[in-house]
């Protein structure tokens, strides 16, 4: 595990924690997925998890942070695992309904994500896209995706339910180009 990226992490959940109501992609197209197994990658301090929780679902929250993850070790249909992104793969094919990973960007993930996905489950994805006039660059403009970059990754892979690109405000209140992508694994 990368000590430095859980260091870091740990501090970001200790000294600014991220809010606690789920984004409004998540609250939408969560509900088309059938109740079952989740994952959320990447789940921070778990805004997602409990509310996938909340509906029913037997939920695997990820993250690099302990600090992150002790916001909900307690919670009923919560399972956390700490791990380290740069050397996680999902070890489960065709297991799980539903998908989240939002802010949070791991290329390598893409095809697992798929593969993990049970015939019919639903993969929500939010994050931010490289754009010249974006206001809050991140420190590594690698954790950007390209303008279209999503659309064609999962091109033939999942049916698109929604794919916008669009301009938002951070948490920060910094203008922000977004991406929203909701898929559904083929049923055939």
């Amino acid at each position: 595990m990368s000590i430095e990226d859980k260091l870091k992490w740990d501090r970001r959940y200790q000294n600014n924690p991220i809010p606690d109501r789920p984004i409004d992609l998540v609250v939408e197209y969560a509900k088309l997925a059938e109740v079952g197994d989740a994952l959320d990658i990447a789940c921070g301090m778990g805004r997602h998890s409990k509310y996938l929780a909340s509906l029913g679902f037997r939920v695997d929250a990820l993250d690099i942070s302990s600090v992150a993850l002790d916001a909900i070790r307690d919670f009923n249909n919560i399972t956390v695992q700490e791990v380290d992104f740069d050397n996680y793969s999902i070890d489960k094919a065709d297991f799980y309904n539903l998908i989240i990973c939002t802010f949070f960007l791991k290329r390598e993930l893409f095809p697992e994500i798929v593969k993990a996905l049970k015939r019919g489950g639903i993969f929500i994805y939010e994050s931010f896209v490289e754009h010249p006039d974006n206001e809050q660059a991140p420190s590594n403009s690698a954790f950007l995706l390209k303008e279209g970059e999503l659309r064609d990754i999962f091109n033939g892979e999942l049916d698109f339910i929604e794919y916008r690109e669009y301009w938002s405000m951070t948490m920060k209140g910094n203008r922000m180009r977004r991406v929203s992508f909701v898929g559904r694994k083929s049923l055939g």
